[in-house]
Parts: structure tokens; sequence; C-alpha cells
């Protein structure tokens, strides 16, 4: 990645829906969004995680799997065995209806099934042989992740921690038992799979054919309710949380609820289980985002007992051993990987990552020469090429609340700075309220950065001040941010196209693609 200088954009594949889209961005969307991109001279699209979410749950972030591709995600009609019924699709909503999409596509999907079970599996055609095969291929995560969601389904979808005790422990009798009397419904969640997988292949080809790379989201955490978990009891602390220490998203630290990895034990085992993640990673995308960086060199652990927080490692040797160990691991299967090194990141950390030419994050409102008189911010031409430039990230607010709500010391300092001024040519945004001009200047400051990738939300971009994340909230409009226009309709929308034309020639004139 080094030496090349590249644009991406970053948009939740949820927030992409075209208009044939069952009230949700599918995987199918993904070429349209991609020949819009290709045409302004972005060769990045950054996704979040697309791992199946746990059930009533919106959050990327909160999956029961950290191999599973979201069947929410899967592109109905595409499917050979899908046959139509009058109840199928959802409404186009402003917002997505979570509930309703994955209700009505898992209604579809299970027919899609029974017709694939009875016409083909039942009769071991030409495609029950390719299911075979991919489950096979996929073996070393998918048999765990079938079983474990068959099961959950049976249970009502109650955690495996409420399931009863043979099962919650994996005795290999009872498990043998299950799998025996659950074999058509685990047969139904590898189909699944293949199925996203299959279009997942199509769609990334298609994005790639048009010079442009799919990157996507390795959470750090996984949810205590997943297969993975379940799987690897061993290998967590399961009475003590994980989460972050007070920092600029929230005052009071955070609580994630997800069990505290036990790194001793991953240790002796050599990491496989992260090897795994990171193949996994390296199967579905160009390159990976990995999402708190800091918690792979020291985690936040909340005992549930009440004792203090701590880090695991507790010393600072340990800490940088540890995470440049999983860096490693990470880089193995060769993808390009970026990390989110946001919020409290001790010095050290950001040190390694610059000694393993592994880009971090350079989020403009927060470059700043900190330890100098006034503060000021930091100029974007010195930003160091091995990093990510960024208006703001899926948890910040956007540029635009950011800029309104910025004091006049903010705004007079970013107009201090020479790119600022040479952009601006002789207009003082200082004075201004946020405008297509201020959005402008900033955007195109980023784009004249000495990083080798800039990477942008979307909604920054056309100088909305829509979120996509409230940190530390847990409501029904969550992650329910979609685009106001069909991805496949953007040429045909003027502000969609003169956004094209902006970043076209950006690219063009900083010399990105």
């Amino acid at each position: 990645m080094t030496g090349r200088r590249r644009t991406g954009l970053l948009i939740p594949l949820f927030s992409i829906p075209a208009t044939t889209s069952w009230g949700i961005g599918d995987i199918g969307d993904i070429e349209a969004i991609a020949a819009w991109l290709a045409d302004a001279r972005i060769g990045v699209l950054q996704l979040l995680p697309i791992n199946e979410m746990a059930p009533g749950q919106q959050s990327p972030y909160s999956a029961i799997s950290a191999m599973a591709i979201d069947p929410i995600f899967i592109r109905v009609p595409d499917v050979p065995d899908y046959e139509r019924s009058p109840r199928d699709g959802v409404g186009d909503t402003p917002e997505i209806n979570y509930r309703d999409v994955r209700r009505v596509k898992y209604d579809a999907l299970r027919r899609a099934f029974d017709r694939f079970y009875r016409d083909e599996w039942s009769r071991n055609s030409d495609r029950a042989a390719e299911l075979r095969a991919f489950t096979a291929q996929q073996a070393w995560w998918v048999e765990d992740y079938s079983l474990f969601r068959a099961i959950h389904a049976r249970e009502e979808e109650r955690p495996w921690t409420e399931w009863p005790e043979a099962l919650r422990q994996r005795e290999p009798s009872a498990i043998d038992e299950i799998r025996h009397a659950l074999a058509r419904d685990i047969v139904f969640y590898q189909y699944l799979q293949w199925i996203a997988a299959t279009q997942w292949t199509r769609a990334r080809d298609a994005a790639r054919a048009r010079g442009v790379q799919l990157y996507g989201d390795l959470p750090f955490m996984v949810d205590g309710d997943s297969a993975d978990v379940w799987a690897r009891q061993y290998q967590f602390h399961m009475d003590v949380t994980i989460g972050a220490p007070p920092d600029a998203f929230s005052a009071t630290g955070q609580d994630w609820g997800n069990p505290l990895y036990r790194w001793d034990v991953l240790e002796r085992e050599n990491f496989r289980w992260l090897r795994e993640r990171a193949r996994r990673s390296a199967d579905l995308y160009d390159g990976f985002r990995i999402d708190h960086l800091v918690g792979f060199y020291r985690t936040y652990g909340n005992p549930k007992d009440g004792r203090p927080p701590f880090f695991t490692p507790a010393d600072e040797g340990s800490q940088l051993a540890l995470g440049e160990r999983v860096m490693h691991v990470f880089r193995e299967p060769g993808a390009d990987i970026i990390a989110e090194d946001l919020g409290t990141v001790p010095d050290f950390v950001r040190a390694s990552l610059a000694r393993l030419e592994i880009p971090g994050f350079r989020v403009f409102r927060w470059e700043r020469h900190w330890h100098a008189d006034g503060q000021p911010f930091r100029e974007p031409t010195e930003y160091p090429p091995v990093s990510v430039a960024t208006s703001g990230t899926h948890d910040t607010e956007p540029l635009a609340i950011w800029w309104d709500h910025a004091s006049d010391d903010e705004r007079t300092k970013v107009g201090w700075l020479p790119t600022i001024r040479r952009i601006a040519n002789g207009r003082d945004i200082a004075q201004a309220p946020f405008n297509p001009d201020v959005r402008d200047i900033i955007i195109e400051a980023l784009f004249a950065s000495a990083s080798d990738l800039v990477l942008l939300p979307i909604p920054d971009v056309f100088g909305w001040s829509d979120r996509i994340n409230q940190p530390a909230t847990v409501d029904d409009k969550n992650w329910t941010y979609r685009l106001p226009w069909p991805s496949d309709r953007l040429n045909d929308i003027p502000d969609a196209r003169d956004a094209q034309q902006r970043l076209r020639a950006w690219a063009d004139r900083y010399g990105r693609s």
C-alpha cells in the first residue's frame, strides 16, 4: 500500500439499497455503487462488518459469528431456487427496519431452501455437489457455525448460556445427537452461507473489474452469544467484559458486554483463531480495517463482580509484544490492513504501528500539535504517508455538525493552515457556518494531504448531518442510515453527479485513484 495514493469512501453495505432492494443495501448493490465510485476516481469502498448480527440486534459489531455473512445481505431475487410470493419485498422507507427486513428475507430464503432441498439436495444434483464442496472447503468455520445456528433457532434464539447443560458444555454424545436431529436445519444455514459467498464473489469481482477494491472491518470483539465463544469457551474470561477507558467518545468509558480474551491461551495455540479470522477477512476483502487496534495490544476488562477495571497484559513490554505478534498474524494472508488507532492510545502503540508500517488514522479535527502553544492544527501535508487521512469515522459526528459546534478559536486555527489558505484563495471560512465552500475546502485539503489513503465517510462528502452511529447508544434508530437515493440511480441525481465530479477533479489534481 505504501507509495500508492488512493481515495476511498466509507459506506456501510446496509446504507446503499437500490430500487429493487428489499429495504436494505445488499450484496447485489455493490456493483452499482462501485460503478459510481469508479467514475469518481475512488479506488476503495470501505464497508462496516457484514458478519451475521445477533438476533434482535442491528449493530454490525454485535455478531453471532466472526465468520458468517449475515443472510440479511443476500439479494433474494438472485437466488436460483427463489420463487416470488405476493408477500415478498419491503416497502421503501427513509430508515432501515431490520425486524421487517429480516422476517421477510428469512421467509423467502426458507422457501428457496425447501425447494433446493427437494429438487437438488435429495437428488444429489450438481448444485447439491456444489454446496457439499463449499461446506467441505469452509468446514474450518462453517461446521461450528451452522450447528450453533441450528441449535440457537431450536432454542428460540435464547443465548447458549441458557441451553441445556450438555449442549452448553458441548458434550460429545449430546452434540452427536443434536447434529442428527437438526441435520436439515444445519444444511439450511450452510446453504445460506453458500448463497451469500457465491453472490459476494460475483460482487467483488465486478468491483475489481472497475478498479474498486473492497475493504472490510475486522471487529475487535465478538458477541458472548456467538458460535465462536460457544466453540472456544476456554479462550475467554466469561466473568469479565471488555470495553474502553474514558476517551473522546465517552467520558465515563464503555462496557461492551463481550467476554475478555484469555491472551495466554490464544498465544499457546499460536493465535489460531485470530489467524482464521484474518484468513476469512482476506478471502472476502482486498484489505480490512482493524477495529479498536489498541485492544490487540492491551485489552480493557471490566470484572462482573465489581472489581476495578484493568488492562491485560498489565505491563508495556508484554503489551507491545502481544500487539506486534497479532499484527503479523493479521498480515499473513496478504490483504492490506489499516488500523483504527483512535481514542486513548499510548504513544508506544502508535510508534509500533509506524515501525511496522501499518497505516493509522489521521482525523482532521483531532490532528493538532497538542503540546505546542495554542495547540494549532497539523498541516495535512505533514501527515505521514503511511496513514489514513479522514474527516471522521462511522462513530464521529459528521463534519457539518463538528464545524457548526466548533469554537471560534478552532475555526480560526483551521483557517491558518497553509493548505486551507491556498485552497480557500482569500475566502475566510473561519467566519462562515458550514456550507458547500467549507465542506469542499476541508475535503480538498485531505486530498492534498501526504497520507497514502484518504478515506471519507459518505455523509461528509455531501455535507450531510446524518450520523451512522451514536456510540454507547442502543435504540431503533442507530445503524439505520441509508443514502437518500437508490444506489442504482445515482447518475440520475444532480447532487450525486456534482459530488462525483468534485471527487474526480480532486483525485486528478492530487494524483489519487
